[in-house]
Order: structure tokens, then sequence, then C-alpha cells
């Protein structure tokens, strides 16, 4: 059955061409995984706070070495897009931001983010989810991007307020946490926003 209208973004779009390394002009990098980031991001799943926002759990460096594989090859298939956000200086890893549930032909992700335990309250996902979004919009063309956080989870709603996401409304009981069910905020960004 064809289509009414045509696709925001044909497919290819992303995968024509190897990931890029994007620059926040800041100090920091949001570059492509490497094997060797595993130990930093299994560190990282061993916080308390992870645990309690995310749903996934690292029980050891070989499980997040198949993650990162994941990560990498998700780029070819265009399913999701993930950066590590690191120092420009020192490349340790300070945080993560991605492109998840890609639709090409509604030119539209999700976005999301983590930060490194020692690298809370300098910015960082701010600073990476910003660059992401620049990114997104103005190199890719992507027509939207979401954000979605647990209502409690209000660091996580200040970095989507500070990065123009605008809030559109909670869906109830919508995510499951180790905790129980949880209300979760929607944010959006759209392209025009950028020249509003």
């Amino acid at each position: 059955m064809p289509f009414t209208a045509a696709p925001v973004l044909p497919a290819g779009t992303l995968s024509r061409s190897a990931q890029p390394v994007l620059a926040t002009g800041d100090g920091l990098l949001l570059r492509p995984w490497r094997a060797d980031d595993a130990p930093a991001v299994h560190a990282v799943f061993q916080d308390p706070l992870m645990h309690q926002w995310h749903i996934r759990s690292a029980d050891s460096v070989e499980e997040v070495a198949g993650w990162i594989e994941e990560w990498r090859a998700s780029w070819a298939a265009e399913r999701t897009a993930q950066w590590a956000v690191a120092d420009e200086d020192t490349d340790r890893v300070l945080g993560r931001v991605a492109l998840r549930t890609i639709e090409l032909g509604e030119g539209s992700a999700e976005v999301a983010y983590w930060t490194a335990p020692d690298a809370r309250g300098r910015g960082v996902a701010v600073r990476g989810l910003a660059a992401l979004t620049r990114w997104a919009f103005e190199e890719i063309g992507f027509h939207r991007l979401e954000l979605m956080h647990a209502t409690a989870n209000e660091p996580s709603c200040r970095v989507a307020t500070k990065t123009g996401y605008t809030l559109e409304g909670t869906k109830r009981s919508a995510a499951l946490h180790q905790d129980g069910w949880h209300d979760m905020h929607l944010h959006a960004r759209v392209r025009e926003d950028l020249t509003a």
C-alpha cells in the first residue's frame, strides 16, 4: 500500500557514512563507543542512581562489551545511534547520549542520556544533548525528537528544560522500574523550534 507522503528521511540517511564525532565546542566530544569503554560503562552501571532510573543493570564487563557491540552495529541498521560523551582532552567517558527508536520515514527519534557519577553537576548531559540535538536537526534533518523520563527524576527534567525540550504531558504508568510503575514526562522538540 503506498504512503500519501514521502519519507522525511530516506533509508541510508545515517548508514551511508561513518558515525561522526561531534564536538560540543566547550571541551566535550560525542564519539562512537569503543570496545575499551566497557570497564567505564560497567562502573557507571554500579551506581545506585542508575539502578533507580534505568531498566538495565550490568553484571560484568563482558556483558557491557556485548552492549557496545550492539550499539556500534545499530548505526548501520539505523535503529539507534549511541555516543560516548568524553572529555576532549583526556578521552575519559563522562556520559552517554543516544537517538533511540529511530523512524527515518517519519523523521523522528527518542533521545536518551546518562552521566557518570563523578561527572554529575558539570552540565555534561545538557552539553551532550544540545550537541546531539543540533546535529540531528541541522545536519541530518530530523523533524521531531522526543525525550521521556520518570516524573520523579527532577535532574532529568532540568536537562530536558535546559535543552529546549518542551513538556508535552505525562504518560501514566508508562515505564516499569525496579520499584514499580512510573509515570513518565514526555518532552519534545521539533525542527521549527530552532528558528522560533
